[in-house]
């Protein structure tokens, strides 16, 4: 559309069509009153009433003056006519001069405004780029320019222009906030002197290849704004060009974009306007480790009194993510699964990878809409993918997200029947997955319900290696630090142990401690090892470089039995009754003067003692305050019912003792210490470990039981020692994958979950 000042250069320029294209307009020149007078009277006398050609005529003094009379007098009136009309002409016809001033403005305005678009789109250019370097800078950039002027350059702009300008647009709504991108949507389909979403539509049709996707985000993004439940043919035309780009294998450029966009359009960034799709899926899946790197990095959500404009926030990601997903699910009843699929399929990884998540956000929020049959099309479409990645890839990542689309169809009976004849390799991989993904829990939760079987095929352990350790006594205490385990001997010795494969591999042997090594415990991240001993000293061992190194040793004044560590202090039982609380800058105190413990547990500043009477106290350090959970009990037939074992893991105490009421194993609440459970094992338990999913009970027979975490009636699985000793410790190593366990008679052994 041209300006006016555009119209006027083009109506001059043009006046006249047999004019040169530079010639200047020409117009009625303004004649003088003398000029007119002499004009006239020359006519008179030129051309008299008769006419001689050979003589002149003659008159007389009269007719003379007559003559001249009439003539001054027809003269007179011609003057006052033609002062008259030029007077009319002068308001309405400009003077040369002033019509060359017109034109010289005119031009200068034309030049002025072409000068002003130039440096706009120059701008535009610039202030993309920046968001492209350093996407921070969007806030800044979307609260101070002024889009209607961008989008009024589109028209006139060249078509790599035209380009530059959605671009930016389209960067511009990739801001951190939801409601402010909605705001800045609005402006762009709303301001300006023409119909943005026409102009954008008659753009896409003739755009690139590579560039058509962009153009199509920015044009679904405008219409989902107006009618979000109902198609359009801005909405048709722009996934219709996401589907074309993404089947275009001869522009793998656009192939790339497009599935990209896709990505994009989910509607949540960081503050530097990258895309939160995959992160925000493995928070879903419970790995959301990366999503939380990534706020912590972009420093969102870290402003005080934004927790209510951050629900807001997350309401309205909400809703643009269901309203964005169900318009691209919907298009031709699943048509965009089929391109996805194929793009999973390629050889390129860059575009393997973004049709796997984009494929991986659409199926999750099928199982968030209402099912309008589309998931079944889902299924046919991914559903062989899908089981392939998470059974097959290396990438925990690639694992989880796989997952996450996965559960969507284990919703469904008709997902959870096609996922059958892989069933096997499924939940294997669920096992692996229980420490990197809660939804992994979940979904095991909801393939075993009501299928001891497959409890028990879920729960299977393989022995990895034993070890004999008899020569140098009991094995009393053992434990995980990353790939190395440290045992501690009745001797006094400590070894240093590495497990590969099925073979442990002895690394370093200690014998620092003139008696029995009772305890061993890690503190972290200090990466530090306490020992306790029956030589009244406990030490503390450097475990960062390859050897084991003692830096310090204490004095502890009394036998050191069952050692727990904290920051700055540890406990210990010592030979007689009650709890030492030892400083390591000195100085013990001694509590529960009145009980002899057998086992402790220290958790979060609380102490707990299993007792010789089976009592069970907590102990709260700071305080000094004494609580009792379970009170003792008199002696059966004689014999005591002592406390072995206490572990204490999310809020709950796990005691373990002797069968005598039925119940080897209970279970307390530890902020009621009402008694929740309980395991019906019928051995006498000396040991305990305790992962996520399973409680590992060490037996005086030899025997390790393994019980269900959450139904404690199920015994998964039992373990044999080989021998009829007792197994006095155990441990677990970080990915409660491994289990190993010290016996009476020396031996040490590790079992696997397979």
């Amino acid at each position: 559309m041209w300006t006016e000042g555009e119209r006027s250069v083009d109506f001059l320029s043009f006046s006249g069509a047999s004019k040169s294209k530079y010639s200047s307009p020409s117009y009625p020149q303004r004649v003088s009153p003398e000029t007119i007078k002499n004009i006239s009277c020359r006519r008179s006398t030129a051309f008299p009433t008769s006419l001689n050609s050979d003589s002149e005529p003659e008159l007389s003094l009269e007719d003379n003056m007559a003559s001249s009379g009439a003539s001054s007098s027809c003269c007179s009136e011609s003057e006052a006519e033609i002062e008259e009309n030029n007077r009319k002409m002068a308001l309405f016809e400009p003077t040369q001069s002033e019509t060359q001033k017109q034109k010289q403005a005119t031009v200068a305005d034309f030049s002025s405004l072409q000068a002003e678009q130039t440096e706009r789109i120059a701008a535009v250019g610039i202030l993309l780029k920046c968001m492209l370097e350093d996407g921070k800078c969007r806030n800044t950039v979307a609260d101070k320019a002024e889009l209607a002027p961008v989008l009024d350059s589109f028209m006139s702009a060249s078509d790599g222009e035209r380009f530059e300008i959605v671009q930016f647009l389209y960067e511009l709504v990739k801001l951190n906030r939801r409601t402010f991108n909605e705001q800045i949507l609005h402006i762009i389909k709303d301001e300006g002197e023409f119909c943005s979403m026409h102009i954008f539509l008659s753009y896409l049709q003739v755009t690139l290849p590579d560039q058509s996707p962009v153009v199509a985000g920015l044009l679904l993004q405008l219409d989902l704004l107006v009618e979000p439940r109902k198609m359009s043919i801005y909405r048709e035309e722009a996934i219709e060009s996401l589907i074309s780009s993404l089947r275009n294998s001869e522009f793998p450029a656009a192939q790339i974009a497009a599935a990209e966009t896709i990505v994009s359009l989910q509607g949540r960034f960081t503050v530097s306007g990258k895309s939160l799709t995959r992160a925000f899926l493995l928070k879903q899946a419970g790995h959301g480790k990366i999503y939380k790197n990534l706020m912590r990095m972009e420093q969102l959500g870290k402003l005080s009194g934004e927790i209510e404009e951050n629900l807001e926030e997350e309401k309205a990601a909400e809703e643009w993510e269901r309203k964005m997903a169900f318009a691209l699910v919907s298009y031709e009843f699943g048509l965009l699964f089929e391109a996805l699929a194929e793009g999973m399929r390629s050889r390129c990884a860059e575009l393997r990878s973004a049709c796997f998540v984009s494929a991986t956000w659409l199926v999750h929020m099928l199982g968030i809409l209402p099912d309008t049959g589309i998931r079944a099309a889902a299924r046919v479409c991914f559903l062989k993918l899908l089981i392939e990645i998470f059974t097959s890839s290396k990438d925990i990542e690639h694992k989880v997200l796989s997952l996450v689309a996965l559960n969507s169809f284990i919703k469904d009976p008709e997902g959870l029947h096609d996922l059958t004849s892989s069933m096997k390799d499924i939940k294997k991989d669920l096992r692996e997955l229980r420490k990197s993904s809660s939804l992994a829990v979940e979904i095991l939760k909801v393939l075993s319900a009501g299928h001891d079987s497959s409890i028990a095929e879920l729960w299977t352990h393989n022995e990895l290696v034993q070890v004999d350790c008899s020569g140098n006594g009991e094995v009393l205490s053992i434990t995980f630090y990353n790939d190395k385990i440290f045992s501690g001997h009745s001797d006094g010795t400590i070894k240093v142990w590495t497990g590969k494969g099925s073979i442990l591999h002895l690394i370093q042997e200690i014998r620092e401690h003139t008696k029995a090594v009772t305890s061993l415990a890690v503190l972290q991240p200090g990466e530090k090892l306490y020992s306790g001993s029956l030589d009244r000293t406990a030490r503390v061992w450097s475990i960062g470089n390859e050897s084991l190194t003692c830096v310090q040793v204490h004095d502890m004044k009394d036998q050191v039995h069952n050692l727990v560590v904290a920051n700055g202090i540890c406990c210990f039982i010592p030979q007689g009754a009650g709890v030492k609380v030892h400083s390591w800058n000195g100085g013990s105190k001694l509590l529960n003067p009145n009980k002899y413990v057998k086992c402790l547990s220290l958790v979060h500043g609380k102490l707990y003692c299993g007792c010789q009477d089976s009592s069970i106290q907590e102990i709260d350090l700071t305080t000094g305050t004494l609580a009792t959970i379970q009170h003792g009990s008199r002696k059966l037939l004689g014999k005591t019912n002592p406390i072995h074992a206490l572990q204490v893991q999310n809020g709950l105490i796990y005691s373990a003792s002797s069968p005598f009421d039925g119940a080897a194993v209970k279970i307390w609440n530890a902020s009621n210490y009402g008694l929740v459970g309980s395991l019906p094992s019928i051995l006498e338990v000396r040991s305990m470990a305790i992962s996520s999913d399973l409680i590992y009970v060490g037996c005086k027979a030899g025997t390790v039981e393994i019980w269900d975490r959450k139904k404690q009636q199920n015994r998964v699985e039992i373990l044999q020692t080989g021998t009829n000793d007792k197994v006095l410790c155990m441990a677990l190593n970080a990915n409660e994958d491994v289990l190993v366990i010290g016996t009476s008679t020396g031996q040490i052994q590790a079992w696997g979950l397979s």
